[in-house]
């Protein structure tokens, strides 16, 4: 039996279930520990810096904790064999054809982006927390795991 090595794409709102205790946190960890090839973008570290300098000025995490939660996560990044896809000026021309090509799905831009980097490293799951997302993902063919 083959198994599938293709990665699997993990975006910005399903990582940060995995760094931050919110609801469905732990199916999202048990999750991204069951996976052998995890992936994510540069743009979803720099979503996820955001994210928790937002949380932090929103006072629902101290400093003290954004600042553990970005030494863990740079610790992982260090440590881990999964790869980070580089942001392309490719992945934008890719994600302005996604725009248009599901006019039905309210994506932002940031979405789009996401999608054109699961779809240039050929991702077999897309896993994430936004519905939108999911719901394009699936209009593109891939299998989603939802944690929305």
């Amino acid at each position: 039996m083959t198994h599938d090595k293709r990665p699997v794409y993990v975006d910005t709102s399903a990582l940060a279930k995995y760094y931050v205790n919110e609801r469905r946190s732990d199916e999202v960890e048990a999750f991204i520990r069951q996976e052998r090839s995890v992936t994510i973008s540069r743009l979803t570290v720099v979503e996820f810096r955001c994210l928790l300098a937002r949380r932090r000025r929103a006072r629902d995490i101290s400093s003290q904790t954004e600042h553990k939660i970005l030494m863990t996560f740079e610790n992982d990044l260090r440590e881990t064999a999964s790869p980070v896809v580089p942001l392309e000026d490719r992945h934008a021309l890719a994600a302005v054809e996604l725009l248009s090509r599901l006019r039905e799905h309210p994506l932002r831009a940031l979405d789009a982006l996401h999608l054109a980097i699961a779809q240039e490293c050929e991702a077999r799951l897309i896993a994430t927390a936004d519905r939108v997302l999911a719901n394009a993902a699936e209009a593109l063919g891939f299998q989603v795991a939802r944690f929305d």
